[in-house]
């Protein structure tokens, strides 16, 4: 009985070590990495690391409310607008599904916006109305090799009758070619009158131009048609086929790239629609859209209607008529999506070199001032890695009259796997403006989303190192880089990864808020379609933890350019600073309209004033987030502030 008594024990003392022993050892991992994970939360979530570093959180909106976001903006309302267009889904594209969002960030709640067109990979900027302009979008998605079944191409329609009047030809228009062979259109067109011009000898009549895109009528090799050939089109009277009809420099069975379209729409904050306006004259997809110092907008690059990159054709938009006017004698070629921007001088735009996407290699790469006098654009190279700035980000470096400019990160050209960590500036002021090597980012970086903050600092964030997140490759990782000392702080990581079609945004109380991302895969062997990352993720800036926000109790709506304006707040003792920033509409890591506008401040009781810049160079129409900023560096919530548009420039 002894005996089986002492056995008893020693195996219940062996269950009571041995078995825990062997438990702990398989679980030792998974248990680690419980406390690594919780000893991480504390710290990140503790008062001293926010202070320094920020914080992110991620929001989870309904599934009924999640929308692929291509496209981002702040409207004057404090809201955001999210557009998807098809959202890069192809299916959604044949559905005709198109889809908008409006959120709110100050409640959380939401709402689905009839969307008229696909203006997925559109164009877009604010206007002085405070309208976003909306241009171009998705005519047709992409055929890759070994899915184009019908050859095809563009056709150019040609009319040399200036007495004839507008026609317009359906979809499946046929072209038949000098051997018998018949192609359609794919979309209905429209082909104006040849121009008149009188002159002492006469007249002079150039022939109007519609490029129309064409396949043939069956799939199969015969119709790969190679060189220039005349069309004639079907319904056109005998009599007028020698002054309408079509040339086409070949049908083939390659690859066809994305279509765009022409469609312009202003969007309004205040009646969250869409308001159809003139078409633009070319079609586009992956426009960029600049903002002028006269209220206008111009447009640029894209691709167009047959799939091919504009060969330099630009044009601009009045918003006083609501229509598009080509000007030819702007003719300058720029990859898709250039970032372009409205310097001091009124007439010249500065061209960062950062780019999006299409186009070739050796064409329109280089950054530089365009003359828009004189069309001539002067290069200025000497940027460190100037291969690498497809899919680079650049924006204004602290106020914009300091008139500098920082290109961040990028890659290389189509889907290099090749990326830049670099930071360089440019003074736009400087006699002799050329490149400074700034800080290094930690890895190299596509598609970094740039948000300059109210106090002259600009938050770096998200990213990958190869083409779309290719082999798990998104950086984790932010900073903030003080363009004051050209130097990098860090700051918190990103729970979500970004890369492709992801964006961010200045939100009205200091904070930001990044969407969006599009990998090509979701697993780093590339054997799983990427999903559209959909959650949002807002970072509270450091600033916002060192204490409580300045107030603005009163300030004025209106802020007229040279007008001195006085802004009550309790707390004028301690401001420091006022920054007018205007909201960001982002897309493909693209926003030229971005900008934060010096104000000095002269302290009265109960209030701050300030003077608005004269110059709509640097304080172009439109509506504004009015700044506070202490002595902390603690940005106040934001007041919106209008200036308005101004009456004519004067020439100089």
């Amino acid at each position: 009985m002894i005996e089986q008594g002492l056995t008893r024990r020693v195996k219940r003392f062996l269950l009571l070590v041995i078995v825990p022993a062997v438990m702990l050892g398989v679980n030792v991992p998974p248990a680690w990495s419980w406390i690594s994970e919780l000893r991480h939360q504390r710290l990140i979530n503790s008062q001293e690391y926010k202070e320094k570093f920020g914080k992110w959180d991620v929001v989870e909106l309904p599934d009924d409310q999640k929308v692929n976001a291509i496209h981002a903006a702040v409207l004057p309302t404090g809201r955001i607008l999210l557009i998807a267009g098809s959202g890069n889904k192809e299916d959604m594209f044949n559905a005709g599904t198109f889809k908008s969002l409006v959120y709110d960030p100050a409640t959380g709640r939401s709402r689905v916006v009839p969307t008229p067109d696909d203006m997925f990979c559109s164009g877009h900027t604010f206007l002085a109305s405070g309208n976003l302009l909306v241009a171009g979008g998705t005519q047709r998605y992409e055929r890759l090799d070994g899915a184009v079944t019908n050859a095809a191409g563009g056709v150019t329609v040609k009319n040399e009758n200036p007495d004839a009047p507008v026609r317009s030809f359906p979809a499946g228009t046929e072209f038949r070619s000098p051997e018998g062979l018949v192609y359609r259109s794919t979309h209905p067109f429209e082909v104006k009158p040849a121009t008149k011009v009188a002159t002492r000898r006469g007249a002079t009549v150039t022939a109007s131009e519609t490029v129309v895109f064409a396949e043939a009528v069956e799939p199969g090799p015969r119709y790969v048609a190679v060189g220039p050939r005349q069309y004639v089109i079907n319904g056109v009277p005998p009599g007028e086929e020698q002054n309408l009809y079509a040339l086409g420099q070949g049908m083939t069975l390659e690859k066809q790239d994305y279509q765009g379209i022409e469609e312009t729409y202003e969007f309004n904050p205040y009646t969250e629609a869409y308001e159809r306006v003139g078409d633009m004259v070319f079609k586009r997809w992956y426009p960029t859209l600049t903002g002028l110092a006269d209220g206008t907008v111009i447009s640029v690059s894209g691709l167009d209607g047959t799939g091919e990159v504009l060969n330099g054709q630009n044009e601009i938009y009045d918003p006083a008529t609501r229509t598009w006017t080509e000007r030819k004698d702007l003719t300058q070629y720029f990859p898709t999506y250039p970032a372009l921007f409205q310097t001091a001088r009124e007439d010249v735009l500065f061209y960062s070199g950062a780019n999006a996407g299409y186009g070739p290699a050796e064409q329109g790469r280089v950054p530089g001032f365009w003359n828009l006098r004189n069309n001539v654009l002067t290069p200025i190279p000497g940027m460190r890695d100037p291969d690498l700035l497809e899919t680079a980000g650049s924006a204004w470096a602290g106020p914009v009259q300091e008139q500098r400019v920082a290109v961040v990160g990028g890659g290389g050209v189509g889907e290099s796997p090749r990326s830049s960590a670099r930071i360089d500036t440019i003074d736009l002021d400087s006699p002799n403006p050329t490149w400074q090597p700034g800080p290094m980012l930690p890895e190299g970086t596509r598609y970094p989303n740039l948000t300059t903050l109210p106090d002259d600092t600009m938050l770096i964030s998200n990213g990958s190192r190869d083409y779309r997140g290719k082999g798990a490759s998104d950086n984790h990782n932010a900073r903030i880089y003080r363009p004051q000392t050209n130097t990098l702080d860090y700051a918190a990581d990103p729970q979500v990864g970004r890369n492709y079609h992801a964006a961010s945004l200045l939100l009205p109380d200091g904070r930001v808020m990044t969407v969006g991302s599009d990998p090509l895969f979701n697993d780093a062997a590339g054997t799983i379609p990427g999903t559209f990352e959909q959650r949002i993720e807002i970072f509270t800036p450091p600033y916002l933890f060192k204490g409580p926000q300045p107030t603005i109790a009163d300030s004025p709506p209106t802020a007229p350019l040279g007008d001195t304006l006085t802004v009550a707040t309790p707390d004028a003792p301690r401001i420091a600073t006022a920054r007018l920033m205007a909201p960001m509409a982002s897309t493909h890591v693209t926003d030229t309209g971005q900008r934060s506008i010096a104000l000095d401040i002269t302290k009265r009781d109960g209030g701050v004033s300030f003077t608005v810049p004269e110059d709509p160079t640097i304080a172009p129409p439109g509506r504004y987030m009015l700044f506070l900023v202490d002595d902390r560096g603690v940005p106040s919530v934001a007041k919106w502030v209008e200036i308005p548009a101004p009456g004519p420039l004067e020439e100089t």
